[in-house]
């Protein structure tokens, strides 16, 4: 089975070639493509990819290609991992909106809808191509803003795009662990969208296990979402949110932090990771110890800024292994040998949140078997979510207009309908701000 990750020379292809490894079933992946515009960032990474595989036997053979139409040619699935602009891109999208007073996260608020319009065209381009090269692959998308960008490539590829998310993965198995369940044989009620979702219940042999998480306050205060929100916040909602939601709960305190940092995080990947680039070039180099180390940091310095905002501490050394290439190896699993489980993907709703109409990508359980990805129908969110949801989904359609059409005055009224935007001067001055460090948004006119 031939497996293409576009985004080849990207840091975490690693994580999913790792996975790959461990995976000796029938029926596995034997071949796997990367393509990347980066030949030394593909080199790079094809090295650390070759420690990886040393002494393990039959591992998947990797070839690398700058040529996306001969990556996608005969592929079963592709993985789009794409960053447009790079991490620079990410660093002027965070730097731009901060001068306004406002957030510039790669995927939520200012910044999020910047990468989504320079990311919206490059992606629709590859669905086309994918549609004409490979009509029977599946494509699973990890590119940010992730639900913006699969529901932009659904438009072309129907149901055969999937997005994926580690986020409502990783909560969920730290909720099952505070309550000392297996999270494996545990029901995760969680809906939204795109790092903007909220788990309702946690279901262990058919009971709700997480009204005595809600009432236990010192339980509760425990684990990460508890420390980063804070037990009186969670009490109040009746839920646990993602925590990409702190964006919103505690905007003003998140924009102040990351005003006073003396580096984004986009800036703080850019010269992390391009050291490791740099490192690779040497041929005395040991890649994979280069790679374990670099990773090592990036995760531990994940949202930094706001659990120091919120006093939260560091985090829990069973929250730093990752967790997104394990989604993404279960789902082809489940498609490729109709393995039938269950989860949490960004797919198109078909009614299954009702508040938003078939077409939207949303995150939610979604039962997987050969035939793709089924969301499972949800119980309505409670207003101030719903709101939430709306509105950010209203957005999106935006951004997605604006990309179709080129027009800035769309461009503007995506920025200018955002919950975190507190502005249409400042949505204006975002926009002109953005156009004149992206390149690639020289298509709004």
């Amino acid at each position: 089975m031939k497996l293409t990750i576009l985004g080849g020379g990207g840091f975490r292809v690693p994580l999913v070639y790792g996975a790959l490894l461990g995976d000796r079933a029938e029926g596995r992946v034997t071949q796997v493509v990367l393509h990347d515009l980066d030949g030394d960032r593909l080199s790079a990474v094809t090295r650390v990819l070759a420690e990886q595989a040393a002494g393990v036997p039959d591992a998947p053979e990797v070839t690398a290609t700058t040529d996306l139409d001969e990556a996608l040619k005969g592929a079963d699935f592709i993985f789009s991992a794409i960053r447009v602009g790079g991490l620079e891109g990410r660093a002027n999208d965070e730097r731009v909106a901060l001068a306004e007073g406002v957030l510039g996260q790669e995927t939520v608020g200012a910044g999020g809808i910047a990468y989504g319009l320079r990311t919206v065209p490059v992606a629709v381009d590859i669905a086309r191509r994918v549609a004409r090269l490979a009509p029977d692959a599946w494509l699973i998308n990890f590119t940010n803003p992730a639900g913006l960008v699969t529901e932009a490539m659904s438009r072309h590829l129907g149901d055969r795009v999937i997005g994926i998310c580690d986020s409502p993965v990783g909560l969920g198995r730290r909720i099952a662990r505070v309550l000392g369940a297996n999270p494996r044989e545990a029901w995760i009620d969680y809906v939204g969208l795109n790092h903007l979702g909220w788990v309702r219940g946690l279901r262990v042999a058919g009971r709700d296990e997480l009204p005595r998480l809600l009432a236990d306050r010192d339980l509760l205060g425990s684990f990460e979402e508890g420390k980063l929100f804070g037990v009186d916040w969670l009490q109040s909602l009746g839920a646990i949110p993602n925590e990409y939601l702190h964006y919103y709960y505690f905007n003003r305190e998140a924009v102040r932090a990351y005003q006073a940092a003396d580096k984004t995080r986009g800036a703080f990947l850019k010269d992390q990771q391009a050291h490791f680039y740099e490192e690779m070039r040497r041929p005395d180099a040991h890649a994979l110890k280069a790679w374990d180390r670099t990773r090592a940091e990036r995760e531990a310095t994940y949202m930094s800024e706001n659990r120091e905002t919120a006093g939260a501490g560091e985090r829990d050394a069973d929250d730093l292994s990752g967790g997104y290439e394990k989604v993404a190896l279960a789902l082809m699993r489940a498609i490729a040998r109709d393995e039938r489980t269950t989860l949490i993907l960004n797919v198109r709703n078909k009614g299954a949140l009702a508040v938003l109409d078939g077409e939207a990508v949303i995150e939610v359980p979604c039962l997987v078997d050969a035939n793709g990805a089924h969301p499972v129908a949800v119980d309505p969110l409670p207003d101030h979510a719903t709101g939430l949801v709306c509105a950010v989904k209203g957005v999106e359609r935006e951004v997605l207009a604006a990309a179709e059409s080129g027009s800035r005055t769309t461009a503007v009224k995506a920025f200018a309908l955002h919950p975190l935007v507190d502005s249409v001067n400042v949505a204006r001055r975002l926009v002109e701000g953005y156009a004149e460090v992206h390149p690639g948004l020289a298509y709004l006119r």
